[in-house]
């Protein structure tokens, strides 16, 4: 049964700078919650209370979000602002939080090693920082289902287009039994960022995996890859040489938050989406676009 996540959050977030040169990327907020509440929100939501932070020198202050906040919350209190109190303090209580900082930035592979003396041996969840997935999409509980009725891993995959790919870890895939509302492939190989010409599919490797505790020693014989870092890609391209490891295909809504271009767009969906926001943001949106967008303001 998997019961734990590991969220890797420590990366430097150079997109976003000059906003993140003292702000943790993974709290940029989209529209007034942060990315990484959104994806500990996911993991509670199927069950993985013990989560497991791999964090860096400079990511303080995302313990301190997850903490609570006595100072705040007697002022809201006083204030009689219950509802304000409530999204305060839900933060701190989605699940029994572990913080662990990486040391060196050597790859997604080697934050997922740090992350061996807490998960111990047992399958794990792996959700990365810039990745959101829409709450009504049940990519994660799939995903735990099909680690269920399969054994091995299971990682996420999705359909981009081609001159994409080399953005991506990439998969060579046959069709496997599926037990959900996803497609479900065989991964035979993995390849890592290719070039277009040399990409075995369009399947991308997205930011969810549920991971054998295996996938630990092979991280540990695994050598530095592409950029010179530790590629999770590499160890699970060796593991799949060894033990079942599966692709959940994903077709539902997932927000990129580590791209500029995405991350907007995010605020833009979830902002119209939301009740007390969406009807006056979504009237001005409309008038702003027919007006002539960025036009209009010339």
């Amino acid at each position: 049964m998997v019961s734990k996540a590991v969220i890797p959050a420590a990366g430097l977030g150079t997109r976003f700078l000059p906003a993140t040169k003292a702000v943790p990327k993974e709290l940029l907020p989209l529209v007034d919650k942060p990315a990484l509440e959104y994806i500990v929100e996911e993991a509670a939501r199927v069950g993985l209370t013990d989560i497991l932070m791999i964090t860096g020198r400079s990511k303080t202050a995302i313990e301190d979000h997850f903490d609570r906040v006595p100072e705040i919350e007697a002022a809201l209190e006083k204030k009689g602002d219950a509802e304000r109190l409530a999204r305060v303090q839900a933060s701190s209580e989605l699940a029994q939080m572990h913080f662990v900082r990486q040391g060196e930035a050597k790859g997604l592979g080697h934050a997922v090693l740090v992350a061996a003396p807490h998960v111990g041996n047992e399958p794990f969840a792996v959700l990365l920082g810039d990745d959101v997935v829409d709450e009504r999409d049940p990519l994660l509980a799939t995903m735990i289902a099909e680690q269920q009725a399969h054994g091995g891993s299971v990682i996420a995959l999705m359909e981009v287009e081609p001159e994409w790919v080399s953005s991506y870890g990439v998969a060579t895939v046959e069709d496997a039994e599926s037990h959900g509302p996803y497609a479900v492939k065989r991964v035979r190989d993995l390849v890592e960022k290719p070039p277009p010409e040399e990409a075995p599919s369009n399947l991308a490797v997205i930011g969810r995996y549920v991971l054998s505790p295996t996938i630990f020693e092979v991280l540990r014989n695994t050598p530095p890859g592409r950029g010179g870092e530790i590629q999770l890609t590499d160890a699970i391209k060796t593991l799949a040489e060894s033990e079942p490891v599966h692709g959940v295909v994903f077709d539902g809504r997932r927000y990129d938050t580590g791209d500029r271009g995405d991350y907007l767009k995010a605020i833009v969906k979830i902002a119209c989406e939301r009740e007390d926001l969406g009807p006056d943001f979504w009237a001005w949106l409309q008038e702003y676009v027919a007006a002539g967008g960025p036009a209009s303001t010339r």
